[in-house]
């Protein structure tokens, strides 16, 4: 393997390491919340829990969806890359 084709493979698997742990961090999150609440003015602590638990969670989805991307695009480039190198071998 060429030496760019290694770097690509060890920043997508660091990429794609980190967009792991935050998938795993958001569902451990989820986990929490609940669909619905009925509350009374006695637990309205409930509710401030939940909303702080959205906001953590919709704080990370934007760096969730970006991860994805661009592990996805890097490893299209590292598909195309490994089969022009491989027909290039043949010829």
């Amino acid at each position: 393997m060429s030496s760019p084709m290694v770097w690509l493979l060890i920043s997508w698997g660091v990429l794609t390491g980190i967009l792991v742990i935050l998938l795993i961090y958001r569902s451990t999150l989820t986990m929490h919340e609940d669909d619905q609440l009925f509350l009374d003015e006695s637990e309205s602590h409930m509710q401030a829990e939940q909303a702080e638990i959205m906001h953590k969670v919709n704080q990370i989805s934007p760096y969730v969806k970006v991860l994805g991307v661009v592990s996805g695009l890097m490893i299209l480039v590292i598909a195309g890359m490994a089969i022009y190198q491989g027909l290039n071998q043949v010829q």
